[in-house]
């Protein structure tokens, strides 16, 4: 069973211009650190991504995967779940946006499994990179952007 990590920040910027900075793929590398390519493989009607494609180099965590995404239709959430990696076995995330006072809270939750096991010590740094992308980076992103 993969471990669960969940992690919230408060965003000065809305809602819906958090949303498409995190809907925006293709501009990861621009921003995520670590992010070294990102292609999006098969999109909705609507524009947004179904399945996309990651690589990345990020200290201990180096990974080429795909993942496949479920839109929330009030545009606050997004799931997704992994569809094929090469040091993953699983991986299940989610953002979860929420209008507070003049800002957003974002709630980043994230559980994957690895294909070898890695050692606790390693795990919780790799976490805590994970984590600090997903949140402060998308932080300074939107509020450089607001």
């Amino acid at each position: 069973m993969a471990d669960e990590s969940t992690q919230s920040i408060v965003i000065d910027a809305p809602p819906e211009k958090i949303m498409a900075i995190i809907a925006d793929f293709p501009s990861y590398p621009d921003w995520a650190n670590g992010m070294k390519e990102v292609e999006v493989l098969d999109a909705r009607d609507d524009g947004r991504a179904e399945q996309v494609r990651f690589a990345i180099d990020q200290g201990p965590v180096k990974d080429e995967y795909v993942l496949k995404y479920d839109w929330a239709a009030d545009g606050l959430s997004v799931q997704w779940d992994l569809v094929k990696g090469t040091m993953q076995k699983s991986q299940h995330g989610s953002y979860v946006l929420e209008p507070s006072g003049s800002g957003t809270k974002v709630t980043y939750t994230l559980s994957v499994q690895l294909v070898i096991p890695m050692i606790g010590l390693f795990r919780r740094k790799a976490e805590k990179l994970i984590l600090d992308t997903a949140l402060k980076e998308l932080k300074k992103r939107a509020e450089k952007a607001a």
